[in-house]
C-alpha cells in the first residue's frame, strides 16, 4: 500500500456528525486532501451490534485505503468503542486516530464532582467507556444519558425547531437534575447542537468535547510518520451511503453552501471488506 505526503486522509462516521471533527482537522492541517464517507445510510450506530458496527467499519476504512488513504480518522464515538482494535490490527502500518469521550479533561474541569455524559447507547455500554470511568473516574460521579433521536435531527439537518429543542432537553435537564456541571458530548454528532444544549444546561455548567485533541493528534501522527502534506490548500471530497439528494442540505448547512456529495454504494464497501 503505496503512502506518500500527497495522499489524502480518510475520515468516516456514521453520518455528517464527523463534521464536527473534519472542522477541527482542516483548520488544523490547511494542506491536507480529506475523503470523508458519511455512512448515513445506516444511521444512527448506536443502536447496532458491536459485531456489525466492527464489520461495517472494516469494510468503510477499506474502501478509504482503496482510495489511497495514507491515514484513518474514526470521527465517530461508537465505531472507535466498537472497531478501533480491530483496525489497528488489520492495517498495522497505517496510523489510525480515533475518538475518545473527553472524561479526562471533564474530571478536571468539575468543581462540584459530578460529570455528566450524553453519549450513544453503543458508546456508554462499551468496555472502552467502561475503562475510561475506570481510569479517570474513580473519585468523581459521572451520570449518563444515551441521547436517542440527537443523531436523527443532526441528519435532517434540523439543528432549532422546537421539537429538536425538546428533544434536547428531555437528555439534558436530567444531567443537570443530577448536580453535573460539566457535560461531556461523547457523539461526533452533539457539536451542531451544542447552542440549544449550552442554553438547556445554562451559562454555569461547562460544555466539552473532543475535536480539537484528536485534529491535533491527527497532526502529529501525521509528522511522526512523515506523511504530512506541505503544498496548495487542501480539498474535500465527500461521500455518502444515503441517496445524495438527502443528505445534501444537512451537508452545506454544516459545511458550507458549495460542497458536493457523491454516492457511496454498498457493493463499493463489499469489495473492500
Amino acid at each position: 500500500m503505496a503512502r506518500s505526503p500527497d495522499s489524502p486522509v480518510g475520515v468516516f462516521d456514521s453520518g455528517l456528525g464527523g463534521l464536527s471533527v473534519l472542522r477541527h482537522a482542516r483548520a488544523q492541517l490547511p494542506e491536507e486532501d480529506f475523503i470523508y464517507i458519511a455512512d448515513s445510510g445506516f444511521a444512527p450506530y448506536g443502536e447496532r451490534s458491536a459485531d456489525w458496527i466492527r464489520a461495517r467499519s472494516l469494510a468503510l476504512a477499506g474502501h478509504l485505503l482503496d482510495r489511497g488513504a495514507k491515514a484513518l480518522l474514526v470521527a465517530c464515538n461508537t465505531a472507535t468503542a466498537a472497531a478501533a482494535p480491530a483496525l489497528r490490527e488489520r492495517w498495522p502500518r497505517v496510523p489510525v486516530i480515533a475518538m475518545e469521550p473527553a472524561v479526562k479533561p471533564a474530571v478536571a474541569a468539575t468543581r462540584c464532582g459530578t460529570v455528566g455524559v450524553l453519549a450513544t447507547t453503543g458508546t456508554l455500554a462499551s468496555s472502552r467507556f467502561a475503562a475510561l470511568l475506570d481510569t479517570f473516574g474513580r473519585d468523581i460521579r459521572v451520570v449518563t444519558r444515551s441521547g436517542s433521536g440527537l443523531v436523527e435531527a443532526v441528519e435532517r439537518g434540523d439543528f432549532a425547531s422546537d421539537a429538536t429543542r425538546s428533544l434536547v432537553r428531555s437528555h439534558v435537564r436530567p444531567l443537570i437534575d443530577a448536580g453535573a456541571d460539566v457535560i461531556v458530548l461523547g457523539c461526533t454528532h452533539y457539536p451542531f447542537l451544542r447552542p440549544l444544549i449550552q442554553q438547556e444546561a445554562g451559562p454555569g455548567v461547562s460544555v466539552i468535547d473532543t475535536g480539537l485533541a484528536v485534529s491535533r493528534q491527527l497532526q502529529r501522527r501525521l509528522d511522526e510518520a512523515g506523511l504530512r502534506r506541505h503544498g496548495p490548500a487542501g480539498t474535500e471530497h465527500f461521500l455518502t451511503s444515503a441517496r445524495p439528494e438527502h443528505a445534501l442540505p444537512a451537508l452545506r448547512a454544516l459545511w458550507h453552501a458549495a460542497a458536493d456529495l457523491s454516492a457511496l454504494s454498498l457493493e463499493d464497501c463489499d469489495r473492500a471488506s
